[in-house]
């Protein structure tokens, strides 16, 4: 579920080789709260041409990272949700420009999973998560 890259800042594998589970539980109980508008948006960045990658910071402090889109507890969940996509990351150095390769082919199936990254206590990481099947 990790997508770890080389020795990038913040695309490491300090955070490898294990996500804390108890830690994947809160983020996949948040997720189902969300993941309804994530998928939507993560479309709707695709359709709308701004990327092929879209990328949801989901953490629970303030941060200047993509465009606010699910605040904290505004659908009964505790993180917030900032939608993002891969140029940012690339643009603010979070992925190396000798990774954006490797960080494509392990990029998901975007109508079937959500790329987070994750910026909660003290892990930062990529997780894609499955969305929910109606």
């Amino acid at each position: 579920m990790i997508n770890n890259s080389n020795e990038n800042a913040l695309m490491d594998d300090a955070n490898s080789p294990e996500l804390n589970q108890k830690l994947m539980g809160y983020i996949s109980q948040d997720f189902v709260k969300v993941s309804d508008q994530l998928k939507e948006a993560s479309y709707q960045i695709r359709k709308r041409g701004f990327s092929d990658y879209p990328i949801f910071v989901v953490t629970n402090n303030e941060l200047e990272l993509g465009a606010l889109l699910i605040d904290r507890t505004e659908l009964a969940n505790n993180y917030a949700y900032r939608a993002s996509f891969m140029q940012e990351f690339v643009d603010r150095k979070l992925i190396g420009e000798e990774s954006v390769l490797m960080f494509t082919e392990n990029y998901k199936n975007a109508d079937e999973f959500c790329c987070l990254f994750a910026l909660i206590g003290d892990f930062s990481g990529f997780v894609f998560v499955p969305y929910p099947e109606d």
